[in-house]
This record gives structure tokens, C-alpha cells and sequence, in this order.
């Protein structure tokens, strides 16, 4: 059963159309993603669902409950972690985690997510003195501090090291496997394809595929790309004349070759019968940057 549904939602500045009918539903206790380039039209449309912002047609709906409506009702089931806030400077964190506890008739135990999300050394610490991976990890804490049925991430992890972005991956999956469900916004692949069950890729405000992360890649084409350096002369012609392969570029002394699922064992079987080894041999399966690139035509950073 859909717990946020969005049809044909629309929101414009001035002559510029941020929003275009952009459709699609989140099931109860899924972790649904909205993938997406800055400027592609994610924020706004999460922003719409949340009751931040009117749209100019088209609907969203949570739990049953009109943002624009019932903003009062629907605080109580939402939680929200904006991609940009800030707090009092002089406020210390746990004296804004006891603040915002008091606004919740059941809150979660905010010592638990303090703990969880690394900011136990920073209770003491004023919201002005966070760097600002710590402050984004606040406004996580915060949104999860009403035990919400439904939370919005927006743009998760940025700002985060490497070991703080996976110990949230890891939250967020507890947080999830208590039947919570979660729309992400996001603009990391990895962020993406470890998290969430479904994805929206959203384009210039337009939706142009809803899948599984898998789901998205198999309509890449299911390819294998080897990059190699031949320990001895190879000419990149003899290996197009497998079946197997593609395409063969020469980058420097290494060769890259892409294919069918199958290029492996085609293209070591060949060199095997020229006695020539594949030295310091990498091999990458088509990712969900390929997904993306042939879903919009473009990269994900432009």
C-alpha cells in the first residue's frame, strides 16, 4: 500500500518549470530514492511532499494526509532532514535534542541516536562550534527524533567522511527494518544502489525511469568493460573480431574492452593461446553511472 503519492506535481519560478508532472508512489516501509543532478528538480519536489513549498498543479499525499492542508497532522507521522538548516548558534546539542524531544508526544530516546550517529563528545558543544558534517548529522538525529512513519532525507550524507557516511548507511537500514519508511534524495550512485529498494531518476524536472537499482542497470545493457595492459603487442582489431566484443579503445599502453557478459572468458581465452598476459586486469559490470548516462545523457556531476 502507497503511504506517499505523487501525481502529476508541478511547481514553476516565474517561466521556469522546476517541477513537470512528475508522478510516482512509495510503498509502506520501503526506502525509495530520487536520483537526480543539482538542479534536476529533487529538492523541490521532496519540498512539495513535506508542505514547505505550494505546488502549482498536480498533487502529494501522505498517509492520506494533503501537505498543504494538514500540515498540523502530518508533523506527527513526518520527519524531515532538510539539505540546509541551522539552529540557534549558542545552543548547546543536547540541549536542542531535550528541546525538540518536548515537541513529540512519544519521542524516540535521543541519547540512542546521539550515540548512533557519533555526537555523543559534542552534547556539550554549541551548534556554531559543529563543523558542518557534524551539523548534518544533528539535523538526521532531529528527524528522526519523533518516531516519525516517514522520513525525508535530502541529500543524506554530504559533507560526511567516508566512515561517517557508511555508520548512517547503517542507521538508516535499522531505521527502516522497524518499518519506517524513507524517501531519499541523493546524488551519490554508492549512496543509491546500497540503500534504496526503488529510485526515481529525475532530468531537467522530469521523471525518465522508476526501478530497482538492478532494474535500472539491466536497461543499461548488461555489459562487462576489461581494462588491461598486454604484456606483449596486441592489436586492438584482433580482439573485435570476437564475437564477444564491442568496442576496444587504446588508452596509453592498456586497452579497454567492452562487451557481453561473457568478455572475460572470450578475451583471456585469446590470450592465453597468444601467451600474452592481462597485467594489472580490472573489470567493471555496467554500473548505475551507465544507467544514468543512458537514461539522460549525461553524467550525474553536470
Amino acid at each position: 500500500m502507497a503511504i506517499i503519492e505523487v501525481q502529476d506535481l508541478v511547481k514553476r519560478y516565474g517561466s521556469h518549470t522546476a517541477v513537470n508532472k512528475v508522478s510516482f508512489a512509495v510503498e509502506q516501509g520501503e526506502i525509495f530514492g530520487i536520483l537526480g543532478p543539482n538542479g534536476a528538480g529533487k529538492t523541490t519536489t521532496v519540498e512539495c511532499i513535506e508542505g514547505l513549498r505550494r505546488p502549482d498543479g498536480g498533487t502529494a499525499r501522505v498517509a492520506g494526509l494533503d501537505p498543504r492542508d494538514e500540515s498540523r497532522e502530518l508533523r506527527q507521522l513526518l520527519g524531515v532532514q532538510l539539505q540546509e538548516s541551522e539552529l540557534p548558534d549558542k545552543l548547546r546539542v543536547g540541549e536542542i535534542m531535550r528541546l525538540y524531544s518536548a515537541f513529540y508526544p512519544e519521542p524516540a530516546d535521543w541519547r540512542e541516536l546521539i550515540e548512533a550517529l557519533g555526537l555523543r563528545d559534542k552534547l556539550g558543544t554549541q551548534f556554531r562550534g559543529l563543523s558542518g558534517g557534524q551539523k548534518q548529522r544533528l539535523s538526521i538525529a532531529l528527524a528522526m527524533l519523533g518516531n516519525p512513519r516517514v522520513v525525508v532525507l535530502d541529500e543524506l550524507t554530504t559533507g560526511l567522511d567516508p566512515q561517517a557516511r557508511r555508520d548512517t548507511w547503517d542507521l538508516i537500514e535499522q531505521v527502516r527494518d522497524r518499518g519506517v519508511t524513507i524517501l531519499l534524495v541523493t546524488h551519490f550512485m554508492a549512496e543509491a544502489e546500497r540503500l534504496c529498494d526503488r529510485l526515481a531518476v529525475i532530468d531537467s524536472g522530469r521523471v525518465v525511469a522508476i526501478d530497482t537499482p538492478a532494474g535500472l542497470v539491466a536497461q543499461a545493457g548488461d555489459q562487462q568493460r576489461l581494462t588491461f595492459r598486454p604484456s606483449a603487442p596486441l592489436e586492438p582489431a584482433e580482439l573485435t573480431t570476437l564475437a564477444e566484443v564491442t568496442s576496444v579503445e587504446q588508452r596509453g599502453d592498456r586497452l579497454v574492452v567492452t562487451g557481453s557478459s561473457d568478455l572475460l572468458a572470450a578475451v583471456t581465452t585469446m590470450l592465453a593461446r597468444r601467451q600474452i598476459t592481462a597485467a594489472d586486469l580490472r573489470v567493471d559490470q555496467t554500473s548505475l553511472d551507465d544507467a544514468f548516462v543512458a537514461l539522460t545523457g549525461r553524467t550525474i556531476e553536470n
